[in-house]
């Protein structure tokens, strides 16, 4: 067991976990609530009115809307109430990232500002820069971005060439470069900027357009996302005070993978609040809509899409607010009088970085899915402006690369459970070795007790056991190669994705039947015994094809005799559930679980 005050991260790996220790929707708070509702009430009475010219990218409109969230309190409910915010903690910025989800580019230029645009100052500012800063940041006076990619630079973004050199009396940094893809490029005041100093070392700095020196260029023409400015920014000799170096020289890195952590959080829940809207505009479709005589969504095939629309929205919104509560116990149990409270918030955005790349990668694909399903639906008119798919469907692309391509953070899940495991963070390898050693002992005969969902809970345990196992052959096979046997490392990351969001949906129910009741609970029973049967074949098929990566003849035959005990799963009839859960949404007109 831990000393520590808060659940490590990536320890989920290592066995069972209580359901009443899991943070669910149904854990909100009265002021959760009320976030929630003031963020809804806003999207639908202030964005959506004006989508049109937020498209155009009426940079009034835009602006003005950041300032009425401002004013509500919506950009500064992470910062400290010293500094104008409302210091209500991750679970409420989460709770408003999907509040806004549902309103196409906007929660773009947002997210950007109050995120990666303003929480660098917050965490990793001196008490000068926030008090400087942060405010009218909060109030959406002034608009932030951060500016980390280059021409040449995007997924490695550790070779930008941009430069600052500091000046011969030491006052101020001259910066020169090139930053491309910038959110809110065309109507930000600030900007993080990431830059070379003269040793070399990526350092972070606040720099202000009054400085002088930093144009935008024009916008860009893009698929999606098309109300979000997104410019280059030309730096070209900006003199920043050299007070305005944020955090210390050297930091950038730290900077920028700590504030892309906290990022992929809410990008997720932003796509899974896109996820619900896409699912009531497509039942409402299919309801008005007719063929054969009756409406679309009498239809079974129609009725499965739907089923399985919802599921993915269903475990997304388990595993996203799982994750929310695990960052929020951090964030709660630090001492803020500590003389290392600073180092302990810093840390606390950090922990999680395995799980916050599991809910980028899923939550983002699932996204894509519901769009792609819903535009099935609509048929022709799914394909045609006048009707919402055909936006919904462009805009949810962006996201599969925002915040780190998928690719590169399918990658970083098993990538940094292992360097936690090298580190002594989690002990990993004595699990694998554990697993090892199971292999050769004879399986459990034990029978089922009926109880609920007592097959789904045994196969997230084995499914652990199975990503621990094609973890330790691929060491055992690459050693230090297995960074570059990237094929493998997605397979492995791709399975430990899957059995972290099918055991937050397991335990979402086990806890709403163990609070509320099983009646109150078979709804979110019927989505995680649907999504174990989807899950459980894809591991399945990893893990065969993991075997026959890493070894051959009868190594080869003994691994893939253990991935067949440890993926094993019997569904129960997966139709009739799937109906059940779209019948229920058919009746309310609305996405409903």
């Amino acid at each position: 067991m831990s000393d520590e005050p808060y659940v490590k991260g990536g320890s989920f790996l290592l066995g069972e976990v209580d359901p009443q220790t899991v943070f669910t929707p149904e854990d909100f708070s009265d002021e959760h609530r009320m976030v929630m509702d003031t963020a809804r009430e806003f999207t639908d009475k202030e964005v959506m009115p004006v989508r049109e010219k937020i498209n155009e990218l009426d940079y009034d409109v835009i602006k003005g809307l950041l300032k009425e969230a401002g004013g509500l309190g919506l950009l500064g409910v992470e910062i400290s109430e010293k500094h104008g915010g409302l210091d209500m903690g991750k679970v409420a910025a989460v709770v408003i990232a999907e509040a806004i989800g549902k309103a196409g580019s906007f929660p773009v230029t947002l997210g950007a500002h109050s995120g990666i645009g303003t929480l660098p100052i917050y965490y990793f500012g001196n008490d000068a820069q926030k008090d400087k800063y942060l405010p009218d940041l909060v109030k959406g006076e002034k608009v932030a971005a951060f500016c980390l990619t280059e021409p040449n630079a995007g997924t490695d973004a550790l070779s930008a060439k941009t430069k600052a050199v500091l000046s011969k009396d030491k006052k101020h940094y001259v910066i020169n470069g090139t930053k491309q893809w910038i959110t809110n490029g065309g109507i930000a005041d600030v900007f993080v900027v990431l830059a070379r100093t003269e040793d070399d070392k990526l350092t972070a700095f606040i720099a202000e357009r009054g400085f002088g020196g930093i144009t935008s260029g024009e916008e860009e023409k893009k698929m999606g996302i098309k109300g979000s400015s997104t410019t280059v920014i030309n730096l070209d000799d900006v003199k920043v005070p050299a007070e305005n170096m944020l955090g210390s020289q050297g930091e950038g890195v730290k900077i920028f993978l700590s504030i892309l952590n906290l990022g992929r959080a809410k990008l997720a829940a932003g796509c899974m609040g896109a996820c619900k809207d896409a699912i009531t505009q497509t039942i409402q479709y299919t309801t008005q809509r007719e063929q054969f005589g009756k409406p679309l969504n009498q239809f079974g095939l129609i009725q499965e899409k739907l089923a399985n629309m919802a599921v993915r929205t269903c475990v997304s919104e388990s595993a996203i607010y799982r994750a929310a509560g695990l960052l929020q116990e951090f964030h709660d149990s630090i001492d803020k009088s500590a003389d290392d409270a600073q180092d302990q918030l810093k840390k606390s955005i950090a922990e999680y970085a395995v799980e916050c790349s599991i809910l980028k990668v899923f939550v983002s694909e699932a996204l894509d899915y519901v769009a792609d399903e819903g535009v099935q639906c609509f048929g022709g008119y799914g394909f045609s402006c006048e009707y919402p798919m055909e936006g919904i469907y462009r805009d949810s692309r962006i996201n599969r690369i925002f915040e780190g391509t998928n690719e590169i953070n399918r990658l970083l899940i098993p990538g940094m459970l292992m360097r936690r495991s090298m580190k002594g963070k989690l002990p990993l390898a004595a699990a694998a070795q554990a697993t090892l050693k199971e292999m050769s002992e004879l399986p459990s005969l034990s029978e089922e007790t009926g109880e609920m969902l007592e097959r789904e809970k045994k196969l997230v345990v084995t499914t652990k056991k199975a990503a621990l196992l094609a973890s330790g052959a691929g060491m055992q096979k690459f050693g230090k190669a297995l960074q570059d046997e990237q094929e493998l490392l997605r397979m492995v990351g791709d399975s430990i994705m899957d059995t972290f969001v099918l055991e937050s949906a397991v335990l979402r129910a086990l806890k709403i039947a163990a609070n509320a009741g099983e009646e109150a609970a078979q709804p979110y029973v019927d989505v995680a015994t649907v999504f174990a049967a989807q899950a459980a074949a894809a591991i399945d098929a990893r893990m065969k094809e993991c075997a026959a990566a890493v070894a051959d003849g009868d190594e080869l035959r003994i691994l893939l005799m253990a991935f067949r005990r440890f993926c094993k799963y019997v569904p129960g009839n997966v139709k009739e559930t799937r109906r059940k859960i779209a019948g229920k949404m058919i009746e309310k007109g609305e996405y409903v679980i």
